[in-house]
């Protein structure tokens, strides 16, 4: 139907141009082409897309008890599944491939939670392997699953069998007749595909909502400068550099401040008899204190991304080996950063607001070139915070200087064609940006 309009609105305006200028009227192929690729186009921007939301949620006693059941139940059929496939690799057999239902009449306690939770433990078991075979590199052979770790299960909807009150605030289970108390502190509009229910170490209960949706972005800001180069540090979170100028965002440094609280924490833990009471809140303790860590840093990473996303058009980086890094003596100090997260949340967001991101290589030498005039210092070394560029004169700080050479990236490169590797040729002969920045996130050294 969208077609066939398209093809009057215009076959109408090619009547109303040869008319109005005596032009060679259009041809059919080319109306039909035109129409075909705004039906694509019409197409493509409402296509069903997947996004999880998670919440919040309060079971109750009576609840709390079935989901230890449906943990137990999964982390047994996982363990049980993935003896046999294992023992079978070892003896170099073909990988039986098993299902839950088997195990249920020597086991009926797995009669009790809910079937689909038991068939995704298959299928996330089976995926493992396959991904194993595929890239042994990257991916390892799964390990069994234990008490103590974080626990959960997915369950599907079907029938309608997952349900959403916006107004009261509770979430309808497959096998829960009451519905669980759900903090709902955003909405969303599509059809629930699956519901993931989980339970960290500290003790508390979260659900992730999977939902089919046609536009996933939540709002889409006008950028205010065209590029944007980000240099990653430990020294500074990260110097930014756009249209408007240079600044550097201080570093949160969320676990080297709480190392001490760790300690203390870990002491106190370790002291207690293993089984106790007085154990089990040691450890609850500890628990909670590594969990605010974690949503502190997410919280500062999420907001930081979405600043510099909102902001700019196209946003550079480069291509850090953060594995190789973590096994240096820097190891505390770059997992307390948490850039390879950063990376990530700065992809998807550039994706879903129509923003470009470029990675530049990581032998790209961003520091060791001189903004002005494009000299190229070898002997810079880590060590060296400021160098005087011999060519020109300039007085470059070595992170500002990064971030200039990777704003002028962005600005040399189209907006529809991100780059993989970034050559000194490569660079834009632009000036320096003149006003400082005062929107992002964490801003506080600003440069004119």
């Amino acid at each position: 139907m969208v077609h066939c309009r398209l093809q009057k609105i215009l076959l109408k305006l090619t009547k109303t141009f040869n008319s109005s200028y005596n032009a060679q009227p259009f041809t059919v192929g080319i109306v039909d082409y035109i129409s075909t690729n705004l039906v694509y186009l019409h197409s493509m921007r409402h296509k069903p897309t997947l996004k999880a939301y998670k919440y919040r949620i309060y079971p109750t006693d009576a609840q709390m008890v079935f989901f230890a059941k449906t943990f137990g139940c999964c982390r047994f059929v996982w363990n049980k599944m993935l003896n046999k496939k294992l023992q079978a690799y070892k003896k170099k057999e073909r990988i039986p491939q098993d299902t839950p239902a088997k195990y249920k009449d020597e086991f009926p306690f797995l009669k009790e939670v809910d079937s689909f939770a038991l068939c995704n433990v298959q299928l996330q078991l089976e995926k493992a392997f396959k991904d194993y075979f595929r890239n042994r590199k990257q991916f390892k052979l799964p390990k069994f699953k234990k008490k103590r770790d974080k626990q959960s299960y997915t369950t599907n909807n079907t029938h309608n069998s997952i349900r959403l009150d916006f107004k009261k605030g509770f979430l309808y289970l497959p096998k829960l007749r009451e519905g669980v108390r759900i903090e709902l502190h955003r909405s969303f509009d599509g059809k629930i595909k699956s519901v993931t229910v989980s339970r960290t170490n500290d003790g508390k209960y979260y659900a992730s909502i999977l939902v089919e949706t046609v536009n996933r972005r939540n709002k889409v800001v006008e950028p205010k400068s065209k590029a944007c180069g980000v240099d990653l540090g430990l020294e500074h979170f990260a110097t930014v550099t756009n249209d408007f100028g240079s600044y550097k965002v201080e570093h949160p440094r969320y676990l080297l401040k709480a190392e001490e609280q760790l300690r203390r924490l870990q002491k106190s833990f370790s002291r207690k008899q293993k089984g106790s009471k007085n154990s089990e809140k040691a450890r609850l303790r500890l628990a909670r204190q590594h969990a605010y860590i974690a949503n502190a840093r997410n919280d500062f990473l999420h907001k930081l991304s979405k600043a510099i996303i909102d902001e700019n058009q196209v946003v550079v980086l480069e291509d850090i080996n953060v594995k190789g890094l973590l096994k240096t003596r820097l190891d505390k100090s770059v997992a307390d950063s948490g850039w390879s997260k950063f990376l990530t949340y700065l992809k998807y967001k550039a994706e879903w607001y129509g923003r470009t991101f470029i990675q530049v290589d990581r032998f790209f030498p961003s520091s060791k070139l001189c903004h002005r005039c494009g000299y190229k210092n070898d002997d810079l070394t880590l060590n060296d915070r400021t160098w005087c560029c011999p060519a020109c004169g300039e007085t470059h700080d070595r992170d500002v200087n990064a971030s200039i050479n990777l704003y002028y990236v962005g600005l040399g490169r189209p907006e529809v064609k991100p780059v993989e590797q970034a050559l000194v040729d490569d660079r834009s002969p632009h000036g320096l940006p003149k006003k400082p920045s005062c929107v992002e996130t964490g801003s506080s050294t600003t440069y004119g």
